[in-house]
């Protein structure tokens, strides 16, 4: 049964005014009653136990009947168990994985063009003519090399005959003729090797057309098929409003869906009560298993839905229903609109930026450090923000008055002149006392503006770090960063391979709490003017 009943009573359960706002949320109590029965189930199933052990995104939305009857609907992302369909989830907006739909057999004549490139660039002649060509172009080099050194050798002795003394008119014709036939032999030689090169390279340029054919024909049939999947998502609104997701993400940036759109749990959950016609009351979606290498999921944790893909597909999706405000943009909002000022002079000054508050200007209309920068110093010449905090992160930001010192700073950061040292609180208890993580980061491009582990195309990350205290299963600590990557602090705190322990309160990579506990606390620099080196601590409030 797709719509599952509550198994206890939810009589005194309000349910929420506004639909949940995707991307930032606490899930509403409706939702995580649905989660545990959700987990309940997953606990029951033993023959998913090994996939599940990989890791998993699954989803709940709680759904009102036109008849008022209060259920929940549960979804997976992409495929479990090699399946899309699972008699507890509800089904994908369209199923990749029919036997006689057009993606698998179209899938299957790809996997044919691909034996078939395999198979040629495997052929043994295909392989024998390239070593031949590959022995040939170098005895070609090589002979041709010892035959130009020969002739320079010839040159230098005809050069020291001719000094020598004086030369009869037949000998000195006979240097010549010497050096005509000598020049004359060399291109002959050389056609004769360009001659054997080319036949053998005609022979090879036969297998490679006819791969290069083959790929260009599984590049054209990969494209239109990818485009009529994306015809077939059909996605539903709560107006009733159809969109594909061509159509959807044509206004996107990318302007092509990404692969795997349409296919998490939210979209699919939304769908299926679109379909019903039930009215969408709340949704949440959780981790269920190991985490990946590259990102950072805990079990069981809850996350919102992910930028890159459903963020245009839900955009449109929740059209016509009442959603949450972005608690963010209230968080932001609510920020302290004030500085504390640590430290200035004519040149610079260093302030303490308080958690919540943004270093620079977003899409919206907040209230940040750049602003209440330029409205105490409207005269200051320059950018003056020279580094950032993340608006969760409390601490420490040196702010230039004029383009020079700007420069000079930014030269520091750049040179890793500057220090910083940030006191954390980290969910969880780690062994060692002192050490260094180094793993290196990038942006995940499908969910802004989470950062990944990734050794191959990653920027180089590393950071110290001090224990100073271990207590109530929480770890007090130093962090002292070298380089100044994005989100660098909290992945190298809560990755796998990092300390594995996220920080207290971060949303992004461990669980929620009344702030994120990660402060600036200390910053040490070099005066731009004076040249005096400058320490300043600002302890932090937790």
């Amino acid at each position: 049964m797709m719509l599952h009943r509550f198994r206890t009573s939810i009589t005194n359960i309000a349910l929420p005014e506004r639909f949940t706002y995707p991307f930032c949320y606490t899930p509403h109590p409706l939702c995580v009653l649905a989660v545990k029965e959700l987990q309940d189930y997953l606990h029951q199933q033993s023959e998913w136990e090994h996939e599940l052990k990989q890791g998993k995104m699954f989803g709940v939305l709680v759904v009102q009947t036109e008849q008022g009857e209060v259920g929940y609907l549960a979804a997976f992302s992409g495929i479990l168990a090699g399946n899309n369909l699972h008699s507890f989830f509800v089904p994908p907006v369209y199923d990749l994985l029919q036997p006689q739909g057009f993606f698998k057999i179209e899938e299957e004549q790809i996997s044919q063009i691909n034996i078939r490139i395999q198979q040629l660039e495997e052929d043994e002649t295909f392989q024998e003519l390239t070593i031949r060509l590959s022995v040939l172009e170098q005895d070609a080099q090589n002979s041709l090399n010892t035959i130009r050194q020969q002739m320079k050798v010839a040159k230098r002795q005809r050069d020291a005959q001719r000094q020598q003394g004086q030369l009869s008119t037949e000998e000195a014709s006979e240097l010549i003729r010497e050096s005509q036939f000598q020049k004359a032999e060399y291109k002959r030689i050389e056609r004769s090797w360009k001659e054997n090169i080319h036949a053998l390279k005609n022979r090879i340029v036969l297998y490679e057309a006819a791969i290069q054919l083959l790929k260009t024909e599984r590049k054209e049939r990969s494209a239109a098929l990818q485009q009529k999947l994306f015809e077939q998502f059909r996605m539903l609104n709560h107006q009733g409003e159809v969109k594909t997701l061509g159509e959807i993400f044509e206004q996107t940036v990318q302007q092509t869906p990404p692969a795997g759109a349409g296919e998490c749990a939210a979209p699919k959950l939304l769908q299926q009560a679109y379909l019903h016609h039930w009215k969408p009351i709340a949704m949440a979606e959780f981790w269920w298993g190991g985490s990946p290498k590259t990102e950072i999921r805990r079990h069981g944790h809850y996350y919102p839905a992910c930028k890159g893909k459903c963020e245009p597909i839900l955009q449109h999706m929740l059209q016509g229903l009442e959603v949450e405000e972005n608690p963010l943009l209230h968080r932001m909002q609510s920020a302290p609109k004030e500085l504390t000022i640590i430290f200035e002079d004519p040149w610079l000054l260093v302030v303490n930026k308080p958690a919540g508050m943004l270093s620079v200007p977003g899409k919206e209309k907040i209230v940040s450090v750049y602003s209440l920068m330029h409205q105490h110093y409207p005269d200051a010449d320059g950018p003056m923000i020279v580094h950032r905090l993340d608006m969760a992160t409390s601490g420490l930001l040196i702010i230039a008055k004029t383009k020079s010192v700007h420069q000079n700073l930014q030269a520091q950061f750049k040179n890793r002149t500057i220090k910083k040292r940030y006191m954390a609180l980290l969910d969880g208890i780690i062994s060692q006392d002192t050490g260094t993580i180094e793993l290196p980061l990038r942006l995940d491009p499908f969910d802004r503006p989470r950062q990944m582990v990734d050794t191959t195309y990653g920027k180089p990350a590393i950071t110290d770090f001090e224990v100073l205290e271990r207590k109530e299963n929480r770890t007090r600590i130093f962090l002292y960063p070298r380089t100044g990557r994005t989100h660098q602090l909290r992945v190298h705190t809560a990755h796998l391979l990092g300390l594995h322990c996220p920080i207290v309160g971060d949303e992004l990579y461990g669980k929620k709490a009344d702030r994120l506990y990660l402060h600036a606390e200390t910053i040490e620099f070099t005066h731009p003017i004076s040249g005096e080196r400058i320490k300043l601590t600002q302890e932090a409030a937790f």
